[in-house]
């Protein structure tokens, strides 16, 4: 008897059925500099910046994590592609780029049409929100290596920034402001951490109510990560002097504001100085976790902080906050101490 690539565990009707299914969510993202249409073997993007004088391509790459375990739990995927492309597109921008284009990679078991679907919905809406194009992507069944209804999503993204406009923390000094920007909660790290202690030790349903929380465990913890690419490149266009941008992401404030200092300068935030979500603290309360284990592995209510001259501190939150993010002064640059970040 023969045997078909269907006999296989692979069905490649359902995968162009499912490209049919995406196809107007994917070219709800296309702008003029798309040069191909969806199905080729490569995707082309004009690579033209007259307006620039030298630019310079930034890109990003990440997933989603273990985040994508609650989404399964709850059958709710229209989020988590949002997820994958803010991991990405918010490491873009803290260099001052523009995202151009976005690229996404879905290993699954079986392809679920609905489900992926929803998934490439998510991905849309990302791309929309960080002002970039959905341009190509890859959809592969692992029938024996994943179980059928398994599913994993990794993104790329690309930007461009004038070589003369990248940020890049050099300029920072003693005396900086520090601005942050809230979250949207935990975005898409620590959640190892996260299924640890609320289902694995407290065996909690994704359905629980707490009491501080508006929505249900599940419901919070799917709030998908923040985008602050717009909010961004408009501060920048408004001539806010912006000297350095810190993404939390994995790692937190201990391990991810260092990254941008120059030698010989700390930072000292006050943790007082802004709304923590509730989600922290009750994570927190629920297994003795430490504050400096909280702040190495979660954001902590500050997606995004912003270094800009001490002059420009309540010109920046005003302009923030006027166009729709909730910003805050929460700490300030010192002269090198024994720790690169005070807390």
């Amino acid at each position: 008897m023969g045997i078909t690539y269907k006999d296989s565990g692979v069905n490649i009707e359902s995968g162009n059925n499912f490209v049919k299914k995406i196809t107007p969510f994917v070219k709800s993202t296309f702008s003029d500099r798309v040069l191909t249409d969806i199905g080729g073997f490569g995707a082309l993007y004009s690579g033209a910046f007259p307006e620039m004088k030298n630019p310079v391509l930034v890109s990003g790459t990440d997933g989603v994590g273990t985040k994508l375990q609650i989404a399964k739990i709850m059958n709710k995927h229209d989020t988590i592609g949002i997820d994958a492309v803010a991991m990405c597109v918010n490491d873009i921008v803290v260099s001052g780029a523009s995202p151009l284009f976005f690229l996404d990679y879905i290993s699954c078991g079986k392809i679920n049409e609905d489900v992926l679907t929803d998934v490439i919905k998510g991905v849309a809406d990302g791309c929309n929100q960080a002002g970039c194009s959905l341009i190509g992507g890859e959809t592969a069944e692992h029938p024996g290596v994943m179980e059928a209804d398994d599913y994993d999503i990794a993104g790329f993204a690309v930007g461009v920034v004038d070589k003369d406009k990248i940020i890049n923390g050099y300029n920072i000094k003693a005396g900086d402001s520090v601005i942050g920007l809230a979250s949207s909660g935990v975005h898409s790290n620590g959640f190892s951490m996260v299924r640890k202690v609320f289902f694995d030790f407290k065996k909690y349903n994704v359905n629980h109510k707490f009491n501080d929380l508006e929505l249900s465990l599940g419901e919070t913890l799917l709030v998908p990560t923040r985008i602050y690419v717009k909010s961004i490149l408009n501060a920048l266009k408004n001539k806010i002097d912006i000297k350095g941008l810190v993404h939390i992401t994995g790692g937190g404030f201990y391990e991810n504001i260092p990254r941008i200092l120059p030698e010989g300068i700390s930072v000292k935030i006050d943790v007082n100085s802004y709304t923590i979500p509730p989600i922290f603290k009750i994570l927190q309360s629920e297994r003795d976790i430490s504050d400096i284990e909280m702040y190495t592995t979660f954001n902590m209510g500050i997606g995004l902080m912003i270094f800009v001259p001490a002059e420009q501190t309540d010109n920046a939150i005003s302009f923030f906050n006027s166009h729709g993010e909730k910003a805050y002064l929460i700490g300030h640059t010192v002269d090198n101490e024994a720790e690169r970040v005070i807390l």
